[in-house]
C-alpha cells in the first residue's frame, strides 16, 4: 500500500519553478531519502506534502487522502519536523510536550502516559522536568520530534532533522529512527548530507531544480546507473597470474593491478561472474579477498546531478 502518492505536482513563485512536474510513490514502512542540493526544492514539496503550502498543479495523496481537499484528515495522520522549529524557552519538556498534545485534542486523562511513552522513545526521560533552554540542541531536535509523535502518526515527514547535528547526534537520530521504522512509521525524509542517510533508508530520490531525477531502491538505481559490476580482488603475491586468468574471461575489462590487489568492471550474466573466483584458485592464485564494490549515494548523486540549483 502506498501511503505517500505524487503525480504532477508543481509549485511555482512568479518566476521560479521551485517544484517541477514531480510523481513518486512510498509504500508503508519505508524510510524514503529525499536528496537534494539546498535550493533543489525539498523543503517546498514537503510542504505541499503536510498541507503548508498548496500545489499550483497535480495532485498528492497521504494514507489515501487528499493534501488539497481533505487537509483535516491528513494532518490526523501525519507528523511534520521542520528544517527549522522553534521551542518556547520558559516551560519544562513536558509542558512543551502537554501543549502539542492538547493542540491535538488528546483528552486530559491520556497525556501523562503519551508524554512518558514519546520522552522514553526519544530518550528524554531524564530532561522532563527540565525547561527546555536548558537543552543542547540534539536534545532540541530529540523534543521536537517527540512533539511530532505525541498523536502517533502514520507517516513522519521530517526536513534536514539532523542538521547542525555533532556526529554523536545524528547517529543517535539515526538510531531513533530506525526504530521508528520498526514500529511501523513511514518516514519521509530530507537531506543534503547523503552519509546521513546512506545506511538506513530503504528508497531515495534525488531532486534538483524543481525535478525528481531519479526514484527507487539503492540496488535499482545502482542497477540503472551502472549495468556492469566493479570488482576487487585481493592476492598474496604476485598479481600477475590473476590478471592473466582475468584477460581470458569474457566480459572483464578495464583492469588495474597493484601490488595485492586488481581491479576490474564485469559486464555480463551472473552465471559468468560466479566463476570467476573458481578460475582464479583453479591457476593457483592465492585470492585473500574478492568482492564486488557497490556504489554510494554519492557516487550516485554525482552521475545523475549536475550541480545546479532552482
Amino acid at each position: 500500500m502506498a501511503m505517500v502518492e505524487c503525480q504532477g505536482l508543481r509549485k511555482v513563485y512568479r518566476d521560479l519553478v521551485a517544484v517541477n512536474d514531480l510523481s513518486l510513490s512510498i509504500g508503508e514502512g519505508e524510510i524514503f531519502g529525499f536528496i537534494g542540493p539546498n535550493g533543489a526544492g525539498k523543503t517546498t514539496t514537503i510542504k505541499m506534502l503536510v498541507t503548508l503550502l498548496r500545489p499550483d498543479a497535480g495532485t498528492a495523496l497521504v494514507d489515501g487522502k487528499c493534501v488539497i481537499r481533505e487537509q483535516e484528515e491528513v494532518r490526523k495522520v501525519i507528523g511534520y519536523m521542520p528544517d527549522f522549529f522553534g521551542v518556547y524557552d520558559d516551560i519544562k519538556v513536558w509542558e512543551y510536550l502537554d501543549f502539542f498534545a492538547t493542540a491535538y485534542r488528546i483528552e486530559r486523562h491520556r497525556r501523562p502516559q503519551i508524554i512518558d511513552d514519546v520522552l522514553a522513545l526519544t530518550d528524554l526521560t531524564i530532561k522532563k522536568e527540565a525547561f527546555v533552554e536548558e537543552l543542547s540542541r540534539g536534545m532540541k531536535q530529540r523534543l521536537c520530534l517527540a512533539k511530532t509523535l505525541v498523536h502517533d502518526p502514520k507517516v513522519l515527514f521530517l526536513d534536514e532533522p539532523a542538521s547542525g547535528l555533532d556526529p554523536r547526534a545524528r547517529v543517535e537520530i539515526r538510531e531513533l529512527l530506525k526504530e521508528l521504522r520498526n514500529l511501523g512509521k513511514t518516514i519521509f525524509i530530507s537531506s543534503h548530507i547523503l552519509s546521513e542517510l546512506a545506511d538506513f533508508v530503504t528508497q531515495v530520490g534525488i531532486i534538483e531544480q524543481g525535478r525528481l531525477v531519479v526514484s527507487g531502491s539503492v540496488d535499482d538505481i545502482t542497477a540503472q546507473l551502472q549495468p556492469f559490476k566493479r570488482v576487487t580482488v585481493r592476492v598474496a603475491g604476485d598479481t600477475a597470474p590473476v590478471v592473466e586468468v582475468l584477460q581470458q574471461v569474457p566480459g572483464v575489462r578495464n583492469i588495474e593491478s597493484e601490488p595485492n590487489e586488481v581491479r576490474f568492471e564485469f559486464e555480463g550474466e551472473d552465471g559468468g561472474f560466479a566463476g570467476i573466483l573458481p578460475a582464479l584458485v583453479s591457476r593457483g592464485c592465492q585470492v585473500t579477498g574478492f568482492g564486488e564494490q557497490e556504489a554510494s549515494l554519492e557516487e550516485i548523486f554525482m552521475r545523475v546531478t549536475r550541480g545546479a540549483v532552482a
